[in-house]
């Protein structure tokens, strides 16, 4: 028995050992936060320090000094980030985590953003390309210095690839496809709504909200009625089951900002709130980060939230303004049928016929052997996925096949001039910059230290002619252009010094009349939270930096009201309770529905009742939809302004054609979505709104990998907020930032992120704002006192 017990301590001794190596391998690739680095790109010394919370300030003498040293820490903080966001834009993830990844990267190659971001980068101004070369200097320097490879790299048994300089970009493009995620299939599943219902009910589907409006410039939209004609066959038929009924009311549910003028700031100052709301995942999506350097006699100092991979501070403060952003949920793009021989080898354009560009993309693959993937171009764009029902897409009849027309795809849509806020001087300045940034689109909200307020589209704006329906495909082929140009700053659309001098942007419609032509419809949502902020900023007469941030966790359900009178005044009756055993339905309907707390059962009674009923009302349509490769959430349509308006007419030739009348589709939407609460939580007490809305920030590798999850995934917790309220959390999406700042007032501001600054789980940042998140709480805009110094020299 000797020979077994010394085995067995040989395997715990090699088993502890192999634990230790890996441990300090682990630790070895942790940032370096203390000390000296030599950095060869540098032209002068340039120091790093980090508060307690490894909030980083970096100075240096020059901007790209700055850069590079802020790619340096990038890179040993975020490095693993900075590779994903690359290769999802540039289709290369299989390369890194195997074939799994390859159906995804076929469908970024559509785009070619890595041929894209090359040409992007040599039309660049000289002085853009030497700040994207010395950020890229500054990230290989971060990597090299770490003692091991980040720890993703250990688990994928892969080195980390050097940064070039076009990654940048790839990782700007990378939020083009998180922000302007349709790619056309919401213009294909708009013409198969036009091609399924006679023209007036097309319009009334398709309205933007009178319900819930909130313009800058108070602009109205007037209801559609209810047209006269019965319920068309898309709406009543149903021939088959849809697998995904599910509803989208915008193509977003995030982000916000609002801003008041010195007149209703605190102490005559201008403020600005600022919370963009994406997927949340640890890391989170931004890296907070204090630049100062110098031009001449000049000094800057900047502070915001900085994205991992480029070098460009995104939301923040220079001290003369503050700026934020929000999606515009506006149209950028456009899908162009295309008419094509009989070989599918041209199509046409102006009378003639031309050949379709093929253009080979080889896809590599971790563990096997390269894929080949063949993309075909028009002059107007590629030819996106779904000419073919096997390729997952959308059917197209015979000879006929779609290409997108997208601002991303231009040269106006990559540049690195959103770096001009740096050094804005007010509002004037940053207005007449918006027009010519290549950003994904975004509200733009700026404050000056003047005390004035502005908002703008930023991004390069597609000037339109034609006068088409561009919501739909459209026959290209005449030759005729639709697409001319892009607008300049004198025609951007813009809102300054508003006479109440308030500002607010929530993904709704901002603008009408013409303007709201120019910038068109990608999915507006429908003005519910936006409405709730704009009263929210006229209910007070001043506001100071925690007032504004008040706002931003404002989880009222003021959007769920409606839905929950009608629930206790037409559906839950007293004959309806006593026989469906649903009295301590009705009571918490009574008493939590008011807002979205963590701890409120009715408000998630109400809230899935008006889910379920509106699919039970568009079902026939999202089947429809499916039978033609798109899903009901593709369509620019928010299902709460035309099922409410059938509910409330309550007609008895508009029920669709599973239920007999409204009553019945009404109590069913009761029914089915108490039993899967039910059945989910197990008890109508468990069935929190908190227990349905965890935060779930998980690590990608956790999904892969759930024995790391503990390790690797922030802290989850049920939260307050929802879609159509100020404070959006949902299910692993909300908050990826909150700010308020007035500009030359910074020390009183605030920034908070989910997470922390570091993506290494060993790191004392990698959740060092977490908490004070999840609370609700603020932290200060400005890093705090220097827990750690590091010194860069050439």
């Amino acid at each position: 028995m000797r020979w077994l017990w010394r085995g067995l301590l040989g395997l715990g001794v090699l088993a502890g050992l192999l634990a230790l190596g890996l441990w300090l391998a682990l630790r070895a690739s942790l940032a370096q936060l203390d000390g000296e680095q030599r950095m060869g790109a540098l032209q002068a010394p340039a120091e790093l320090q980090r508060d307690a919370r490894g909030y980083v300030t970096l100075t240096a003498e020059s901007r790209p000094d700055v850069a590079r040293a802020l790619g340096f820490v990038h890179a040993q903080e975020r490095f693993f980030q900075m590779d994903l966001m690359r290769r999802n834009a540039a289709g290369e993830l299989a390369a890194l985590v195997g074939a799994k990844a390859v159906p995804l990267d076929k469908e970024r190659r559509v785009h070619r953003f890595r041929a894209r971001a090359e040409v992007a980068l040599a039309a660049l101004p000289l002085a853009e390309q030497q700040l994207l070369e010395a950020y890229a200097a500054g990230v290989n320097a971060g990597l090299a210095a770490l003692g091991a490879r980040p720890p993703e790299y250990l688990l994928l048994r892969q080195p980390p690839q050097p940064w070039l300089p076009a990654d940048s970009l790839l990782v700007a493009y990378g939020m083009y496809l998180d922000l302007q995620s349709a790619q056309g299939r919401d213009d294909l599943a708009m013409g198969v709504l036009n091609a399924s219902v006679p023209a007036d009910w097309y319009a009334f589907l398709t309205q933007h909200s009178a319900d819930w409006q909130a313009a800058l410039d108070d602009s109205r939209v007037s209801a559609v009625p209810l047209p006269a004609g019965p319920l068309p066959d898309a709406l009543r038929v149903v021939t088959t089951a849809c697998r995904d009924c599910g509803l989208q009311d915008s193509r977003d549910i995030g982000s916000n900002n609002f801003a008041v003028d010195a007149a209703r700031g605190r102490d005559g100052r201008a403020l600005l709130a600022d919370d963009m709301h994406l997927g949340l995942r640890s890391p989170g999506t931004w890296f907070k980060a204090r630049m100062r350097w110098k031009t001449g006699a000049q000094s800057h100092d900047v502070a915001g939230a900085t994205l991992p991979g480029t070098p460009l501070l995104i939301v923040g403060s220079n001290g003369r303004i503050a700026w934020g952003f929000t999606n515009t949920t506006s149209d950028w793009a456009d899908v162009v049928t295309l008419r094509l021989n009989a070989a599918g080898t041209h199509y046409l354009s102006g009378g003639v016929e031309k050949p379709l560009r093929r253009v080979a993309e080889r896809i590599d693959v971790a563990g096997a052997d390269a894929v080949s993937h063949e993309v075909l171009e028009s002059e107007w764009g590629p030819l996106i996925a779904g000419a073919r029902p096997a390729d997952g897409g959308p059917v197209a009849p015979a000879g006929v096949a779609y290409a997108l027309r997208w601002v991303a795809h231009d040269p106006q849509g990559m540049n690195l001039r959103l770096l001009g806020l740096e050094t804005a001087a007010g509002v004037d300045d940053a207005l007449q910059l918006a027009a010519g940034v290549g950003v994904p689109h975004q509200n733009l909200l700026v404050a000056d230290a003047s005390g004035r307020i502005a908002w703008t589209v930023i991004g390069a704006i597609p000037r339109r002619t034609g006068g088409e329906d561009m919501d739909r495909p459209q026959d290209w082929s005449d030759g005729r252009p639709r697409w001319q140009g892009y607008l300049d700053a004198a025609r951007q659309p813009r809102l300054a010094d508003p006479a109440d001098g308030r500002l607010w942007t929530a993904n709704s419609r901002m603008i009408g009349g013409d303007a709201l032509k120019l910038l068109g419809n990608g999915g507006y949502d429908l003005g519910a939270r936006g409405q709730q902020i704009r009263d929210r900023l006229r209910a007070q007469a001043q506001f100071d930096e925690a007032g504004l941030h008040d706002i931003q966790l404002d989880h009222r359900a003021l959007f769920l009201q409606r839905w929950r009178e009608l629930l206790l005044a037409r559906v839950l009756t007293p004959e309806f309770v006593a026989a469906h055993g649903l009295a301590d339905y009705r009571a918490e309907v009574e008493r939590s529905a008011d807002a979205a707390r963590p701890d409120a059962v009715g408000y998630l009674l109400v809230r899935a009742f008006r889910e379920q009923a509106l699919q039970q009302v568009f079902a026939p349509l999202a089947a429809r939809l499916e039978a033609q490769g798109l899903k009901l959430r593709d369509l620019k349509l928010a299902p709460e302004t035309p099922g409410w308006a059938l509910i409330q007419a309550a007609r008895p030739d508009t029920v669709p054609g599973a239920f007999k009348g409204w009553p019945e589709l009404l109590q069913q939407a009761v029914l089915t979505s108490h039993a899967a609460l039910l059945k989910q939580h197990g008890s109508l007490a468990a069935a929190t709104w908190g227990a349905d809305n965890p935060t779930n920030a998980r690590h990608p590798l956790s999904q892969a990998v759930p024995a790391l999850s503990r390790w690797l995934d922030q802290a989850s917790q049920g939260m307050a907020g929802d879609a159509h309220m100020p404070r959006v959390q949902r299910r692993g999406h909300g908050q990826s930032e909150r700010m308020v700042v007035s500009p030359g007032h910074e020390e009183q501001g605030l920034l908070v992120i989910p997470g922390g600054q570091s993506g290494h789980p060993l790191s004392p940042f990698y959740r060092s704002d977490h908490t004070t998140w999840l609370a609700g709480e603020a932290l200060p805009f400005l890093p705090g006192e220097a827990a750690h110094r590091l010194v860069l020299r050439p």
